[in-house]
């Protein structure tokens, strides 16, 4: 298996994952239920805060979409790569990094709290970005005979 794929892959995974903990948050969002944490204590602040929404729509919601959307690209990635694919994942992935980090300040500095799930959300999205990074750098190489990525 070459590294092009298992790292495919590994995108798949995390996409998933991400995927997952922001259609739970979602959920518990609409739902009106609290998110509790069991390792840090700040979930159900940051969640009911008012930065967890924008126009009304969550931003957990926007993030079970943008993972949804990452999911299909690595998939079209995954069984054809091609190079426009490709730079679409590195665009989206930098963009969601980017929010990442917003979110993250926002709960170490003007909420003062920090949810475990928010912060998984936020791990996954930097692995997503460094994986279509990589893959953007070694797109070339890989496609080189005998060369080393």
């Amino acid at each position: 298996m070459t590294n092009k794929k298992l790292l495919s892959i590994l995108f798949l995974v995390f996409a998933s994952l991400g995927f997952l903990d922001a259609a739970y948050l979602a959920a518990k969002y609409y739902n009106g239920t609290p998110v509790e944490c069991s390792l840090l204590n700040g979930c159900e602040a940051v969640t009911t805060s008012p930065y967890a929404a924008i126009g009304g729509v969550s931003i957990a919601l926007l993030g079970a979409i943008y993972y949804f959307v990452l999911l299909l690209l690595g998939f079209m990635y995954l069984d054809s790569p091609k190079r426009s694919t490709l730079l679409t994942l590195v665009a989206i992935t930098a963009a969601g990094f980017l929010a990442s980090l917003r979110f993250v300040y926002l709960q170490v500095f003007v909420i003062k709290a920090l949810c475990g799930y928010c912060l998984l959300s936020a791990l996954s999205t930097t692995v997503l970005f460094s994986i279509s990074i990589y893959l953007w750098h070694t797109r070339d190489r890989e496609e080189q005979p005998g060369a080393k990525v």
